[in-house]
């Protein structure tokens, strides 16, 4: 099969990365091991960029775009759609991100065959003005009548969808696994952290992520171990300021970090913590689950879905609750430990890429 993709920033992950970047990070190279051909649309921002033209044997073509949020993905969607419809670069469309949907419309025009993964409620998200919501609950309309397929990677999405537009979608959800390299220990120096010292956080600065509800609560807590929050804001923005000014000395802000340095913190972490308020099914969620680190994590559904017995869960935006479960991995962390062997078991039964790349194979060729 010839394949375009685009909705995601870049492969590899740049600055302002998120779950989108480590779907087709792991998705696409899979793909063309398969022996397809897979041509994977990069955002070219003013001042971030992957300068490449080949990611393990997936075909790279960097697009610029605009800085301003809200506009740059709808931009760059739309010189992508441009480039597959001028250039016949793929047969088969794949878009992240459901409010893409509108390109679905002159792809299929073109005769290609279009497949959206939708990720979550997006109109939930706090992230976007009132404005942005309207569009996303209007773009729902498109996504869910106009694509071939769409492809949910979490049922309490794809339950909502299916309910509201009387329709069956395909759930596949994301893969777990990942490789540590051995020896990779610089980071620590660099970080000024020891292994096993530390509760982790991984992802973008945003409200939907509640960090806002993290830092009051470690700095709450009973622990005199480093809080470590990896990412930042994905455009320049007050929030980001604000965590930072309420952060304690042992909440560090090291920025982003990709690649084998992320998966050593994420494996060497006494905790991770996922505050979540809204999220689709985490792609950090399972991978921390696959690499047996023991884990807390809100109860929203999502989280509820990927984790069931197997992490500590604590009342969606209650800071005191929060606080209780840190507490509570300080003095039982035997029993955390237990849990994330659970965890792993279920994460790596359950999410596995290789089978997530063959279920999406079989969607394609339908």
């Amino acid at each position: 099969m010839r394949i375009a993709a685009f909705g995601f920033r870049s492969i590899p992950p740049s600055k302002g990365a998120a779950g989108a970047d480590k779907f087709a990070m792991e998705l696409f190279p899979r793909l063309v091991e398969r022996g397809h051909t897979v041509v994977a649309y990069n955002r070219r921002y003013p001042d971030v960029f992957v300068d490449v033209k080949e990611y393990k044997g997936v075909k790279v073509k960097t697009i610029k775009t605009t800085k301003r949020k809200g506009f740059d993905t709808l931009w760059h969607s739309f010189r992508s759609t441009l480039d597959i419809i001028i250039n016949n670069t793929a047969d088969i469309v794949h878009i992240q991100n459901g409010g893409n949907s509108i390109w679905a419309l002159p792809l299929r025009l073109f005769g290609k065959k279009v497949f959206i993964s939708q990720d979550g409620v997006d109109w939930k998200r706090d992230k976007w003005p009132w404005y942005g919501k309207l569009y996303l609950k209007l773009s729902a309309y498109i996504t869910a009548h106009f694509p071939n397929e769409v492809i949910f990677d979490n049922v309490i999405a794809k339950k909502l969808f299916e309910d509201k537009f009387n329709k069956t979608y395909k759930f596949i959800p994301f893969g777990s696994e990942v490789e540590v390299t051995a020896g990779n220990d610089g980071i620590f120096d660099q970080l000024n952290i020891q292994k096993g010292n530390y509760y982790l956080f991984v992802g973008r600065f945003i409200p939907d992520k509640g960090l806002h509800y993290l830092i009051p609560a470690f700095n709450n807590s009973n622990s005199d171990k480093k809080l470590v929050l990896i990412g930042g804001s994905p455009n320049p923005s007050p929030y980001e300021q604000q965590l930072q000014d309420i952060a304690g000395p042992n909440v560090l802000f090291p920025g982003y970090i990709y690649g084998d340095d992320v998966n050593t913190l994420m494996s060497n972490a006494y905790c991770y913590i996922q505050p979540s308020d809204v999220e689709g099914l985490s792609p950090v969620v399972l991978t921390v689950m696959g690499l047996n680190v023991p884990l807390i994590v809100s109860d929203i559904e999502e989280n509820e879905y990927a984790v069931q017995n197997t992490a500590r869960k604590f009342k969606k935006g209650n800071i005191e609750s929060l606080t209780e479960e840190i507490n509570f991995c300080e003095a039982n962390h035997d029993q955390m430990v237990a849990l994330a062997k659970k965890a792993q078991v279920r994460a790596l039964s359950e999410f596995n890429w290789e089978k997530v790349t063959d279920e999406h194979v079989e969607v394609f060729q339908k």
